[in-house]
């Protein structure tokens, strides 16, 4: 499900987390009001899982949400960037861990990649990823590994943008060969890629929600601080011109509204179920027998 003329750069991805790391909590409100929602998906569901993976935790932000939804159940956190695992980990001196005495057990803190998780098959209950997918050209390998961790019965839930975020920016960027902007994954197409990797019944929802600005340093502000720009292959390799800069903000000052500057967001929630599987990794069938009733 590659866009063909889209691909990011892994490294650059996870270079650039690595220098957000230490500042992403001061810029993460809308991760943190999506991470809530998503959270009220999930108590709609009914799943008493054994062991949870946050795939893509950043800091850390929603493991303690885990300990208290789910006491006493293992999580495991996963991120490509170092930086981020660092900063999920927070201090641990010697008085720290004996304080922690009685107190729900650590997080396993693993540095790995989406695509190639070092977990046994069928070892993970419940996967969760709150903004990871974005930053992958093709969400189905990793699509792929989750559902290779998860247990039969197991859960995937997910968040992600799709194709109306920024379009405002978007929309006022002058015209250009290159790629200056990040692309994003339709809803229809992330449903496609579950059902790819191996997942029954999928749920996608999705919403738009609207953050605003007083300047629109202060967007571009939180754009680089949260490690969130153009990874893309394609994006401009030199510095843009003084007369591109002037464009791009006189085409956004006309969206103003009662002084504020308008940034959309769609967020995507998905998520979808392991079912057993029906073929073996070599392909041949599986054929199940099942005792006769009486």
């Amino acid at each position: 499900m590659t866009m063909p003329d889209f691909q990011l750069d892994p490294r650059l991805v996870r270079r650039r987390a690595g220098r957000a790391a230490s500042g992403y909590a001061t810029v993460d409100t809308l991760a943190r009001e999506i991470s809530r929602r998503m959270a009220e998906r999930l108590d709609y569901i009914r799943i008493e899982p054994k062991r949870i993976l946050d795939l893509g935790c950043g800091p850390g932000a929603d493991l303690a949400t885990f300990a208290e939804r789910y006491p006493g159940v293992a999580r495991i956190a996963i991120d490509s960037a170092p930086a981020m695992l660092t900063q999920a980990r927070g201090e641990k001196s010697l008085l720290k861990r004996l304080m922690r005495f009685g107190k729900p057990a650590e997080p396993d803190f693993i540095c790995a990649d989406a695509t190639a998780l070092p977990l046994a098959r069928g070892s993970i209950s419940l996967a969760w990823s709150n903004l990871m997918l974005q930053w992958l050209h093709d969400p189905l390998p990793a699509l792929k590994e989750i559902n290779r961790t998860l247990e039969v019965g197991g859960l995937v839930m997910f968040s992600t943008f799709g194709p109306d975020t920024l379009k405002e920016l978007r929309a006022s960027l002058p015209p250009s060969q290159a790629e200056h902007l990040h692309r994003f994954i339709d809803m229809h197409d992330l449903g496609d890629a579950l059902v790819g990797a191996g997942f029954s019944d999928p749920v996608m929802d999705m919403e738009i929600l609207t953050v605003t600005y007083t300047k629109l340093d202060d967007l571009f502000h939180d754009l680089r601080t949260s490690g969130s720009t153009n990874a893309a292959l394609s994006r401009p390799r030199g510095l843009v011109g003084k007369k591109h800069w002037e464009e791009l903000r006189s085409n956004y000052e006309t969206l103003r509204r009662d002084g504020r500057l308008p940034a959309t967001v769609e967020v995507v929630y998905g998520h979808a179920w392991k079912a057993a599987p029906k073929v073996l990794d070599d392909g041949r069938a599986i054929v199940r027998f099942e005792r006769k009733p009486g």
